[in-house]
């Protein structure tokens, strides 16, 4: 299996290494020189030997080009990123969830790994698996070694309740994920499957934290605030202290992308992340989303007019950047807003909110300042 991967990154070329957070940029004669040598079963470059010994701390002197680097091909697209739901099922049942529904459905495996053949010709690098809870997909190991297999870089979007699995442990440390991202909704039994629905919930989790940490297996941490848990805050630092290389605060809790105002009741006050400013995006141009059914579109949260991968193939494509841009155009009350230069949230994402008819200051500033008079 390649030690190191060589790929086109939009308008750039890169060397990274599975599991490893850092790669670097090389020029494109460095790039069609590698590919050359795979081609001619020739020694790794003495360039290369040097620069990962420097990186990563690994050997690739006197090994054979063709089998530790493993050179992706140019395109004609400028994607370079993707999310993907294996499925919107899920075995926590969290109140807050920005899904509509989680039904259990989607692409067989032949259809997954075609899926994932095209994502590569596309020119997908990073690959974020999602869902629902993807480990719990039957597919999930399958379906991770084939995107694996062509140069993907994968991060895993989970709730962390397979994580103590043997059998997921030696696929991360054989095939090292580039993250496994873990969502943790609180610090304590009672708390954690309240807020999850789901009975020994937080036992499970907590287990494949401190399993993930013994088997060398990298771990980031989400902390998700609500109003539930947010007395567990410190103490849910703590244990991101403990077991994730980093981590991070989200409180921002959001409507589903249908705009079912639901989950916005779990909303902790004071946790509401306004740091933000919305600087743009580039969903539908670089990046996309992509659903069970093989279904595109620019973003989780913007799914309007979906683009039929399987059927469209990368045809389809080309028409995805036309309608992210639609779906940027500030309508719906935003049209000609004299604060729109320093909004925090981007167009989809407030469609929803104004969908659920959420309070101006859970999003807008306009909410800020009717809050302050």
């Amino acid at each position: 299996m390649h030690e190191v991967i060589a790929s086109p990154q939009e308008e750039k070329f890169v060397v990274v290494r599975p599991g490893a957070r850092a790669g670097m940029q090389i020029p494109s004669a460095m790039y069609h020189g590698l590919a050359e040598a795979v081609a001619d079963s020739a020694p790794v470059p003495a360039w290369l030997v040097e620069q990962a010994r420097k990186a990563w701390g690994v050997d690739l002197d006197g090994q054979q080009s063709n089998r530790a680097v493993l050179v992706r091909p140019v395109t004609g697209s400028g994607y370079s990123r993707a999310t993907w739901e294996l499925n919107k099922g899920c075995n926590f049942s969290c109140e807050m969830c920005y899904l509509p529904e989680r039904k259990f459905q989607g692409l067989p495996l032949e259809g997954k790994q075609r899926l994932l053949t095209t994502l590569r010709d596309a020119g997908v690098l990073w690959l974020q698996f999602t869902g629902g809870e993807p480990m719990i997909d039957p597919d999930f190991r399958a379906a991770y070694e084939h995107a694996y297999g062509m140069g993907m870089l994968i991060e895993v979007l989970t709730n962390g309740s397979r994580l103590h699995r043997s059998d997921m442990l030696e696929l991360f440390t054989s095939m090292p994920p580039h993250k496994v991202t873990v969502s943790l909704y609180g610090a304590t039994p009672d708390t954690f499957d309240a807020l999850t629905r789901t009975k020994g919930g937080f036992k499970r989790v907590k287990n494949g934290l401190v399993a993930a940490k013994e088997a060398g297996v990298a771990v980031d941490l989400t902390l998700i605030i609500t109003k539930h848990n947010a007395h567990e805050v410190e103490a849910m630092r703590a244990m991101a202290d403990e077991f994730a290389v980093s981590w991070k605060e989200f409180g921002s809790i959001s409507p589903t992308y249908t705009g079912d105002p639901d989950p916005l009741s779990a909303q902790a006050p004071g946790y509401l992340d306004k740091s933000a400013i919305f600087a743009g995006c580039p969903a539908g141009h670089t990046f996309f989303h992509v659903d069970p059914n093989g279904f595109v579109t620019m973003c989780k949260i913007g799914r309007e007019n979906p683009i039929n991968l399987m059927v469209e193939g990368l045809a389809g494509l080309t028409r995805l950047p036309a309608i992210a841009d639609a779906q940027m155009l500030r309508t719906g009350g935003c049209a000609g807003c004299a604060l729109s230069g320093t909004c925090r949230v981007c167009r989809p994402l407030a469609k929803a909110y104004q969908t659920a008819k959420a309070p101006l200051n859970t999003y807008c500033q306009h909410g800020d300042k009717e809050a302050a008079e």
